[in-house]
């Protein structure tokens, strides 16, 4: 069973689509692995807290630390730059995080944590439209 999912962005954060998944993944019934890919190099997946939005502050905002924008002094040595000052910064940042998630499913529900949701981590400040492929196998 597979799917796409579509996700819009408005610039750099972190987009959960957790309910969407749920949604799919219950119509199956079934228990197995689903498997997620994004389908794109400068945004990333995460399986992170979904109580607390300071969660994703924090995150957004040490990522833009560790890996500002090419205008930063500090990031003089990058030469992809013709796509925008954010743009090697988002490749980078796709690197150090995945872009894809395995998570099991149990009688057609996500296997989550209380806390656990699943998110698009945008790493580009203008807006995009992100692919998710969605594998669930047995």
């Amino acid at each position: 069973m597979q799917t796409e999912f579509q996700i819009s962005t408005r610039g750099p954060a972190l987009y959960e689509f957790t309910q969407d998944v749920a949604r799919w993944v219950a119509q199956s019934e079934r228990s197995g692995l689903l498997t997620l890919f994004v389908r794109h190099t400068s945004c990333s997946l995460l399986i992170q807290e979904n109580a607390d939005p300071e969660v994703q502050t924090d995150l957004q905002n040490f990522f833009h630390r560790l890996v500002p924008p090419t205008t930063d002094p500090a990031m003089h040595y990058l030469t992809h730059t013709y796509e925008g000052p954010d743009d090697m910064p988002a490749h980078i940042k796709a690197a150090m995080m995945p872009v894809s998630l395995s998570i099991p499913i149990t009688d057609g529900g996500l296997a989550l944590g209380t806390w656990q949701g699943i998110y698009l981590f945008e790493h580009r400040n203008a807006p995009h439209t992100r692919s998710v492929t969605a594998h669930l196998g047995a």
